[in-house]
């Protein structure tokens, strides 16, 4: 099975990287003490605590797991790459609701650190396709359920 490449932006790779460390310790601790704990209270084969610490034990190593195989994949996007002229990864987007008037903000990120209640779209997303090597000034229209939606690029930015 091929896997492409998870593409970040540096804070995205400083996160990633966090949640592996504090799974891999303090999170692994606190699960190995619940399966001590658990193991005082007697016999294994009828001890629901047992089986949940182990069943968590279990879900947390995958986690890891997914997240080292995440990051064994992944690209940095340089600041020095990304581009003010037309919009792509790691630009921060002002875009104006045609139909609304109103401006939104938004930083354009791979799927793996897409956040969009915190204006972290993902390029591979609805409005991220359809932003995604525009420049500004340039209108977009974005097909919804309901209709379409219909934003200017007002500003390009890198940070």
């Amino acid at each position: 099975m091929l896997h492409k490449d998870v593409v970040l932006t540096a804070e995205g790779m400083t996160k990633l990287q966090e949640e592996i460390d504090y799974l891999s310790t303090t999170k692994r601790e606190e699960v190995a003490e619940r399966i001590k704990e658990a193991r005082e209270f007697g016999d294994i084969s009828e001890n629901s605590e047992y089986d949940d610490a182990k069943n968590e034990q279990a879900m947390l190593e995958h986690r890891i797991s997914v997240l080292q195989e995440k990051l064994s994949r992944a690209r940095v996007i340089k600041v020095t790459e990304i581009s003010t002229e037309k919009v792509s990864l790691g630009s921060t987007v002002t875009l104006k609701d045609l139909d609304y008037d109103e401006e939104f903000i938004y930083t354009i990120v791979g799927s793996a650190e897409a956040d969009p209640v915190n204006q972290r779209l993902s390029n591979e997303s609805p409005v991220g396709q359809a932003i995604l090597g525009r420049k500004v000034g340039e209108t977009v229209v974005v097909p919804v359920p309901a209709g379409s939606m219909r934003y200017e690029v007002v500003r390009i930015e890198a940070h």
